[in-house]
């Protein structure tokens, strides 16, 4: 798994120039979803779906602890999670890397071996990768060249990217893959079934590379997104106050192209580690018995709508994610069904046996990957609720549009199909009438349906249809009484 990993940077997936030849031979031997999705944009709140395969409103942990603003900051004791059930079908349980699940439970509390690896970034002053440096002979991280813009206050922007002083053999992403090569050894030889994840922090930003990654793709060779030409025109102003704090103006687009080529370089360090992890599986006899997952907890704007990170904007760029599975004795394929994050939780129980259906929002994935066609959702469900600030948001999206409703500010509606980067927002357009208001309805249903208590503001604001309950969810007008 990797953090806020852009699909079109991946050859898989078209991309021209970034070579990715260990996720691509993944792909070529598995199943890779064209359509997977994120429940939400933000590491925390997803990773807590993968975890206990529900939505994000349904589990409540929605936001990072640290931009938290008020939500809960660690999963309810009594919360389902995919590792318990596999502990007790006598699973080995380990997760290398990003866990950023919680304040006062970690990874090991859901019974997972590794290193604690805590946070959004990095942990580089954490003891067990200096130990791995020392031991190793490799030298201590530095940073050279840092690549910030200017806030609108006047003060540095974030940190965007800079020159990483080590090889390649000391950076964090490289001891990952050691770790997990050497959990994934002992593992083997114990002769139990074993889960084993390893969860990379990038390529997340800041991009912290060194110099043979931070160069290897020329910045030439970058076709800016079209959605740079982004004017925030009918959108919600939130967005133009995200592109002001991400300081996207205050650089040159030459520094956008070498941002992006520059986040290049990070998938290709990130793939070169998947490749090892591979190659010992290989190397150990497991390939055949041993089903392997690639995707990411959400993507990244990297220059898209005048953008940077992610935030309160539901678009395509940090929605849509990779998802490819390696089930053995499953033909290679692709496949174009809406699939979603939290669907690799079921798919995860009925590998090892366990009984899928406390994964509540969560569908096995495992007939689309044994090439089955069975009844599927024509559309998907996301959410958001804030980063920073509280800034509630549903999403439905189907074959051709997609309807966001932001209550504090304008609705969104999109035409993918004449308008693939979400330039216009075609809500007000009475052409689109009939089609907002499908959406509105079913979106409306689907909430209903799921518990998600977001429905009440549709129900007085939007056309929803006749309201069949009392809005005010009391009983001051009972049925029958007359005066």
């Amino acid at each position: 798994m990797t953090d806020q990993h852009r699909v079109d940077t991946l050859s898989c997936y078209g991309n021209p120039h970034v070579a990715t030849p260990n996720i691509d031979r993944l792909a070529a031997a598995g199943t890779r979803f064209d359509r997977c999705y994120t429940p939400t944009a933000i590491c925390t709140p997803a990773r807590a779906s993968l975890l206990t395969g529900q939505a994000p409103f349904r589990h409540r942990l929605l936001a990072n602890y640290e931009r938290n603003v008020g939500y809960l900051e660690d999963l309810h004791a009594d919360a389902f999670t995919f590792p318990a059930a596999l502990r007790e079908q006598d699973y080995q349980l380990g997760l290398i890397g990003k866990f950023h699940g919680g304040t006062h439970r970690n990874a090991a509390s859901y019974g997972f071996d590794g290193p604690d690896l805590q946070g959004w970034h990095n942990p580089v002053d954490h003891p067990d990768y200096l130990a791995y440096l020392q031991e190793n002979g490799l030298p201590p991280y530095r940073i050279s060249e840092p690549v910030r813009g200017t806030t609108p206050n006047g003060n540095p922007g974030n940190l965007l990217a800079a020159r990483l002083k080590q090889p390649s053999e000391a950076t964090f992403e490289h001891y990952l893959a050691t770790r997990a090569i050497e959990q994934l050894d002992k593992y083997a030889t114990d002769g139990r079934p074993f889960f084993l994840a390893t969860h990379f922090f990038g390529p997340h930003l800041p991009y912290l590379l060194p110099d043979e990654y931070y160069d290897l793709y020329d910045p030439g060779l970058v076709e800016l997104p079209p959605s740079i030409a982004e004017t925030f025109d009918g959108k919600p102003a939130v967005q133009r106050n995200y592109s002001a704090h991400w300081t996207f103006d205050t650089m040159p687009i030459e520094a956008t192209r070498k941002l992006i080529a520059v986040y290049w370089g990070y998938v290709t360090l990130i793939d070169e580690q998947i490749g090892r992890i591979l190659d010992r599986i290989d190397e150990l006899g497991l390939t055949d018995d041993t089903s392997v997952f690639f995707t990411a907890d959400h993507g990244e704007f990297t220059g898209a709508h005048r953008l940077h990170d992610k935030g309160p904007a539901m678009y395509e760029d940090i929605y849509r994610i990779p998802g490819i599975a390696r089930v053995p004795g499953a033909a290679p394929q692709t496949r174009d069904e809406f699939v979603t994050l939290t669907d690799f939780t079921a798919t995860i129980l009925e590998l090892a046996g366990c009984d899928p259906s406390p994964a509540v929002d969560s569908r096995s994935l495992l007939p689309l990957i044994r090439g089955e066609h069975p009844d599927w959702p024509a559309e998907l469900l996301a959410e958001f609720h804030g980063h920073h600030f509280p800034y509630p948001q549903r999403m439905i999206r189907d074959e051709r549009y997609k309807l966001i409703v932001n209550p504090e500010s304008v609705n969104e509606l999109y035409d993918l199909h004449t308008d693939p980067h979400e330039l216009s927002n075609r809500y007000p357009h009475p052409e689109l009438d009939q089609t907002r208001r499908r959406l509105m309805r079913r979106l409306y249903a689907l909430l209903r349906d799921r518990g998600d208590n977001f429905y009440h503001w549709m129900t007085s604001m939007y056309d929803i249809g006749d309201a069949d309950y009392d809005p005010s969810l009391s009983a001051f007008e009972p049925t029958g009484t007359t005066q």
